[in-house]
C-alpha cells in the first residue's frame, strides 16, 4: 500500500513513496530487472524506511517512465 508523504511546506515535496509491488506493475519490470537498473545507475534509486522496508518516490518513477517512452 502506498505511503504519502505530508510537507506541503516543502518546494521539493515527493508525493507519494511506492512499494515494489507498484512500482514493478507501473514500470512493467520484475524485480531483478529493476534492481540491475538501479545498481547501473538506469533506474531510479529505492529509499530504505527500514530494515525491511523499501520505497520510491513517485515522481522519481513517473519521470523516469516518461523518460524511457519519449526515446522509444
Amino acid at each position: 500500500m502506498p505511503l504519502s508523504v505530508e510537507a506541503p511546506s516543502s518546494p521539493l515535496a515527493p508525493g507519494r513513496l511506492l512499494r515494489l509491488p507498484e512500482v514493478m506493475a507501473r514500470v512493467g519490470l520484475r524485480r531483478s530487472a529493476i534492481y540491475q537498473r538501479m545498481s547501473d545507475g538506469r533506474f531510479p534509486r529505492s529509499r530504505s524506511l527500514g530494515p525491511k522496508c523499501t520505497v520510491w518516490v513517485e515522481s522519481e518513477i513517473e519521470d523516469w517512465i516518461r523518460s524511457v517512452a519519449g526515446t522509444g
